[in-house]
């Protein structure tokens, strides 16, 4: 039986599932117009990329979310 505080629950959970980055290595996302691919060193993923000026960037997945991400890359 389901109650509209159980629906209510169940609806953020999976918004918030929704916005989380891909776990799978090798997984390619986008953020602030740069692609960033995961790779897992050491147990420790982490999102690889590069800043403005060229240089490697590693992000945590937490600020991955910060950022913002998408999967496609936005024109």
């Amino acid at each position: 039986m389901s109650t509209e505080a159980d629906t209510g629950t169940s609806i953020h959970q999976s918004d918030q599932l929704a916005t989380l980055p891909p776990t799978t290595p090798c997984s390619v996302v986008w953020s602030q117009g740069r692609p960033y691919v995961l790779e897992g060193v050491a147990g420790r993923p982490r999102w690889m990329g590069r800043d403005a000026k060229g240089r490697p960037l590693a992000l945590s997945r937490a600020e991955l979310q910060r950022r913002g991400w998408s999967l496609r890359r936005v024109h």
